[in-house]
């Protein structure tokens, strides 16, 4: 019988190319739920800045269901934690004890990871950790998924970035430094297209704004 699994989805593409992994073990793994931080007032995914209306439609499309935490503005980590261990406490009341995550190599975001599970004897799983960013970044795009860039780190790449659609084109144009997959932090994606997917997520792109002077978001409007 297949283990049920919760992923934690931001809604981009290294938890959409992971739950592409996991299916992949189908036999072992079955997918539960989506797991998602929304900001409150905002209404829109953590970090992300994708509204809710965008996230609701991609769950829709993956046909898998979808759990929010809710978290306020300038959420403590405290206050983080908390609410997520409220959601995971109900969770294992229904049998669920492994969480998967998209991470490929911050031992210390994974060991974080760890660490909070293992308050309630719950497990983590990494299905792309230890892979190469380039490989993955190019398996990525060869296996058909489309994802657009919502937010950019302007301390680690241009602000142009934001708004672009996540191919090629915008590999070779990345610097150096920065990692392909965006693992350190440097951008932030929304997928909207891929084998995954049962349809497309039709969206437009509206207003660009930088926030705390550094990160530059791209708003996308429901279509």
């Amino acid at each position: 019988m297949a283990i049920p699994i919760v992923l934690s989805w931001s809604g981009g593409k290294d938890s959409s190319l992971a739950l592409y992994y996991l299916k992949k073990q189908n036999e072992i793994f079955h997918i539960a739920y989506l797991l998602t931080t929304v900001t409150e007032q905002y209404n829109r995914i953590s970090m992300h800045g994708v509204r809710n209306e965008l996230l609701e439609q991609q769950a829709q499309s993956l046909q898998i269901p979808l759990i929010t935490v809710k978290i306020p503005p300038n959420c403590t980590n405290e206050e983080y934690e908390q609410r997520m261990l409220n959601v995971l406490a109900e969770l294992k009341k229904e049998g669920i004890s492994h969480y998967a995550f998209g991470d490929i190599f911050l031992k210390d975001v994974r060991q974080y990871r760890e660490n909070q599970l293992n308050k309630l004897n719950l497990e983590a799983i990494f299905p792309l950790w230890g892979f190469d960013s380039n490989k993955l970044a190019n398996e990525f795009i060869e296996l058909g998924f489309k994802a657009i860039l919502t937010c950019v780190d302007t301390q680690q790449i241009e602000a142009s970035f934001a708004g672009n659609d996540y191919n090629l084109n915008l590999l070779k144009k990345l610097p150096a430094k920065a990692d392909p997959c965006g693992e350190n932090g440097e951008f932030h994606s929304f997928v909207y297209d891929g084998p995954i997917f049962s349809f497309p997520i039709r969206f437009q792109k509206n207003i660009f704004s930088l926030r705390e002077n550094r990160f530059c978001y791209c708003d996308l409007l429901p279509a």
